[in-house]
């Protein structure tokens, strides 16, 4: 018989199969994002005087490139009220043109032996759902299958993080009791099918029993990503990084939305032939994609996203998921407002890329107010 939990198929490479390590990075990464977040709290949008939300973007690296990029939204991660997590990321391995539901009914981690539970009644619900698509078509979720959910890291990597947090809030309670899981992997879907599940998702984001983690990195940069843009229109040296302070926030001016976006477009794509010499750096061109792109999803404004990512093609490789949940907070009316709009609070990358032949992958963490 199959089991019916999911192995941490990427413990022991991506990161730590000791739950002793596990716990001590994610404390200490959650530590130092405290203490800087408490810098800037006076700019950050409040509930009940509190930094806190139930809607977070992170990446899913492996943890030495960004497990401490991604404490910075858990720390504001509110799992208070909470009786179930959603938790969306991008199909990395195989081809998917819908959204996807697992097989599995558990999920384990390093932190403990008993699995983190998966909310099965609410996956046969969104099984037996169909999206409404283009021309009134109906879509139908598909399956994510053992083998592509072994496969796939896109979840797997904020686990451990969920499973700490979940620690932290029921101590001394076993993962049994914890709040289930609800994971979906979200295929290579375009705009209107990320609209149609933003709308078949809406009541679930606008019901405050529910949390979510979306899954991304940002811009993948060189060769091996077959994505070498560069727009020389970028301020140089750009951000200095990491970096936690003025990044692109609802309510950002207009001006300084379209600013921020337009300095992204006229880019062209770089070869082997052209000069070894760029002006700006490359780093700094990819610092202007990630900020323009961050400022678009800022907007809350769906179209404005799809739009930004025409013009660049930039690889940030969780777009559907943040799509369909920017989808379904228009759906919810909030487009308007700033509640259901990100504030980016954190921006890294892996490395500074200053010549053509070398590659790096950014990393940016989010919350949303609901």
């Amino acid at each position: 018989m199959q089991s019916q939990s999911r192995p941490a198929t990427h413990a022991g490479s991506w990161y730590s199969d000791s739950p002793e390590t596990v716990r001590y990075q994610i404390d200490y990464w959650l530590y130092e994002a405290k203490k800087e977040l408490e810098d800037i709290a006076s700019s950050l949008p409040k509930r009940g005087g509190r930094v806190t939300a139930r809607i977070i973007i992170a990446p899913h690296a492996g943890f030495a490139y960004s497990g401490r990029c991604a404490a910075y939204a858990y720390k504001i991660w509110d799992l208070t009220n909470v009786k179930r997590i959603f938790v969306l990321g991008p199909a990395h391995h195989h081809y998917c043109s819908s959204l996807a539901l697992p097989e599995y009914t558990a999920y384990h981690t390093p932190l403990a032996a008993e699995a983190l539970p998966l909310d099965v009644d609410a996956i046969a619900e969104l099984r037996a759902k169909k999206a409404i698509g283009q021309d009134q078509n109906p879509i139908d979720f598909a399956t994510l299958t053992r083998a592509e959910d072994g496969e796939e890291h896109s979840i797997e990597m904020h686990l451990p993080f969920i499973h700490r947090m979940l620690q932290l809030q029921f101590p001394g309670q076993p993962p049994s009791k914890y709040p289930p899981l609800v994971p979906i992997v979200v295929g290579a879907i375009d705009d209107q099918t990320e609209q149609a599940f933003g709308n078949l998702l809406a009541p679930y984001l606008g019901d405050k029993d529910n949390a979510f983690v979306i899954s991304s990195d940002f811009c993948h940069w060189g060769t091996r990503f077959d994505y070498t843009y560069f727009t020389a229109a970028a301020p140089s040296p750009g951000p200095l990084i990491p970096v936690s302070k003025d990044l692109p926030w609802p309510g950002l001016k207009e001006d300084d939305t379209t600013r921020l976006i337009e300095i992204c477009q006229g880019g062209s794509r770089r070869t082997s032939r052209d000069a070894e010499i760029y002006n700006p750096p490359i780093y700094a061109s990819i610092s202007a994609l990630d900020l323009g792109a961050m400022a678009a999803i800022a907007t809350g404004r769906h179209e404005e996203f799809s739009r930004y990512l025409r013009d660049t093609r930039n690889t940030v490789c969780g777009r559907h998921p943040i799509g369909v949940i920017m989808a379904a907070v228009e759906r919810l009316g909030l487009a308007d407002t700033n509640l259901g709009r990100f504030r980016f609070i954190r921006y890294d990358r892996s490395s500074n890329v200053r010549v053509y032949k070398e590659s790096s992958v950014s990393y940016a963490s989010a919350f949303a107010l609901l």
